[in-house]
């Protein structure tokens, strides 16, 4: 299986994430469930079922973070030599050619991406028209909106 992109902050954000359920989560959840026990019947017992479906959903969510981490190709853009050029995890400033409008994006993984904090995933046609590109370079973006004209007004790596 090939490895999966992730910046240094998205893979710590994982981190956090799994230890958390891990120390907190779990522990919290297992004693629900022995509380429930402690009630009686548990076919007909609710606080049970709802605890162990939260038990269930808990150690899935710690499976799938875990798989995750495993398959993750961790990359510090800081530690890269880009010669200005987009590339993963860069911080790209762009004027939209049409509108006039300034954004900035940074260019994450696709677990990463969250576009009210102007994270976009590798794969996303943007992303997908940036990298390789520089500073001064006018990009078109085919979208599902239709085609934007972007300039690359600065290249980050932090």
């Amino acid at each position: 299986m090939s490895k999966t992109p992730m910046t240094v902050r998205g893979a710590e954000k994982l981190r956090q994430e799994l230890a958390r359920l891990k120390q907190v989560e779990r522990p919290r959840v297992i004693q629900a469930i022995a509380e429930a026990r402690a009630h009686g019947d548990l076919r007909e017992n609710a606080e049970y079922a709802a605890a162990k479906e939260q038990q269930g959903f808990i150690e899935g969510r710690i499976r799938e973070i875990e798989a995750k981490l495993a398959n993750a190709q961790i990359i510090d853009v800081r530690q890269i030599n880009a010669n200005g050029k987009v590339v993963f995890g860069a911080t790209v400033e762009l004027i939209d050619e049409d509108t006039g409008e300034e954004v900035t994006y940074q260019i994450v993984g696709e677990d990463e991406a969250d576009i009210g904090e102007g994270l976009i995933s590798v794969n996303s046609p943007i992303a997908r028209a940036l990298i390789g590109r520089e500073e001064g370079d006018v990009v078109t973006v085919k979208a599902p909106a239709g085609e934007r004209r972007y300039e690359i007004v600065a290249v980050r790596y932090e």
